[in-house]
């Protein structure tokens, strides 16, 4: 049976909360598939930012396990876990953090860059991707000359050019219109489907959950799956 490319077991974190600690996820399981797009929901300060932490590998758990990609990240040093994302995770946020010197094909560039890859191949393959995505004569433009929808479509192609294996996206479309909102949640949806990219979304918005495969909300540190047709059953411990 195949490992899916993102798998969480039985992850614990936990904060101090006075004299006491508050456990923010409370051994919590989740697997996400080849190809699938999971949105997450739940209240303010209920842990979702927490989670895409712990499974980005940018934070260890207080306890349980992280395998991505087929390797267990528990127990790797940080720089091997560095390498791990790097090789296998990328992320879209909520701002599209673009460097604002950087024209859209050279934000992608970078990513190559930083990876070791061949310039003449990483342009080529940026340029490819831009195109794919609908930003073909946005290529050469600063950050100041696209718009936000554009902007934040960079940022996903910035994602996609490392070839992921993850994809884990923290309120993408939070900051945009619902126009713009709509397309982006529809690329994103696109990339896992089309790219077999295992994506984790915190999401609320309309646009997004429609397109989802699975909705879950992240309630007292666990799990409950949401989804049309699974009801609301708990899926984590």
């Amino acid at each position: 049976m195949t490992t899916a490319p993102l798998r969480c077991r039985d992850l614990v974190v936990t904060f101090p909360d006075g004299p006491t600690r508050r456990t923010i996820l409370d051994h919590l399981d989740l697997d996400v598939e080849a190809g699938e797009i999971v949105t997450i929901s739940g209240e303010s300060g209920s842990g979702k930012s927490t989670l895409l932490t712990v499974a980005g590998l940018l934070r260890r758990a207080d306890s349980g396990e992280v395998t991505v990609a087929g390797h267990d990240a528990a127990d790797l040093s940080e720089r091997r876990r560095t390498a791990l994302r790097r090789d296998h995770i990328a992320f879209v946020y909520q701002s599209a953090n673009l460097l604002p010197s950087l024209t859209a094909v050279e934000q992608l560039q970078l990513v190559g860059h930083i990876r070791g890859e061949r310039p003449s191949s990483t342009r080529a393959r940026a340029l490819a991707l831009l195109d794919d995505l609908g930003l073909a004569d946005r290529a050469n433009q600063l950050p100041t000359e696209l718009s936000g929808g554009e902007r934040q479509r960079v940022g996903v192609a910035r994602a996609l050019i490392a070839e992921p294996a993850v994809l884990i996206a923290d309120e993408p479309t939070a900051s945009l219109d619902p126009a713009r909102a709509d397309s982006v949640a529809e690329l994103l949806a696109s990339a896992a489907h089309d790219r077999g990219i295992a994506t984790l979304v915190v999401a609320h918005d309309d646009a997004t959950r429609r397109r989802a495969d699975r909705h879950l909300r992240l309630v007292d540190g666990r799990l409950r799956d949401e989804s049309a047709a699974a009801g609301a059953a708990d899926v984590g411990r």
